[in-house]
């Protein structure tokens, strides 16, 4: 189910580095293969993660920024953000949803990926709190602030005007309703992944573990029997 044209811009927006590997890298290279431009929106400065408690905790946001540079431009992305909102404390506070709202006016992206609000009880990896507090401070960003001429009028005295996003791509969701084939793009999504060397180079089994999530989506999307796939819910806002 890859029917789909490429936009011509998209948004992925994020609670932690290495989220977007996990679950967009592959339809991310399909678009910037495509000829897309793509942005990274990376919410948290992700010091709560890593696995390394010798490594000094204030070094651990500059490496994970490090990490996600090296693994957008492996698939194709020129420009990541970073907001630096504390890691695991993420909440859709009216300053998250302004500064989301910025990024949004600022980049006019035809396509926004977002984590999923709702919780899926499937997969417990989706379940954190972050990864819900970005999707729902997003999807506030989206609609209505950013369509909203009114909403952070300090955003429109910068120049930035409304910008009326035309569809949104839901990760980690529990009712996914398109799915895209990334069976040929697997190794290069899993090497993406291992770039984020803080939080992937102790899992013996991450390839199993991606392959097996691939596979589930595959298998939920109807995809032939050994097709590996990335899962979104499409929602079309216009």
């Amino acid at each position: 189910m890859t029917a789909r044209p490429a936009p011509r811009r998209a948004l992925v927006v994020t609670a932690h580095p290495d989220d977007t590997e996990f679950c967009v890298a592959g339809t991310v290279m399909h678009w910037t293969a495509q000829g897309a431009e793509v942005t990274y929106c990376v919410l948290t400065d992700g010091d709560n993660g890593g696995y390394d408690t010798a490594l000094p905790r204030q070094s651990i946001a500059p490496l994970r920024r490090a990490e996600q540079r090296a693994a957008a431009a492996y698939t194709g992305v020129r420009e990541v953000r970073f907001l630096g909102y504390p890691d695991g404390r993420l909440e859709p506070t009216m300053e998250l949803r302004r500064d989301i709202t910025r990024v949004v006016r600022q980049v006019r992206p035809d396509v926004v990926v977002l984590p999923s609000p709702e919780i899926n009880w499937a997969r417990i990896a989706d379940v954190h709190p972050d990864h819900r507090a970005a999707g729902e401070a997003t999807l506030r960003a989206v609609y209505p602030d950013a369509r909203n001429p009114f909403a952070h009028p300090e955003l429109r005295a910068l120049g930035l005007e409304a910008w009326e996003v035309p569809e949104l791509w839901l990760i980690m969701g529990p009712t996914p309703n398109h799915f895209v084939d990334v069976t040929e793009l697997f190794e290069r999504k899993l090497a993406a992944l291992q770039l984020h060397t803080s939080q992937t180079a102790n899992l013996d089994d991450l390839r199993a573990l991606l392959h097996r999530w691939q596979t589930e989506h595959a298998r939920t999307g109807r995809l032939p029997e050994g097709r590996l796939a990335e899962a979104f819910q499409v929602v079309e806002l216009n």
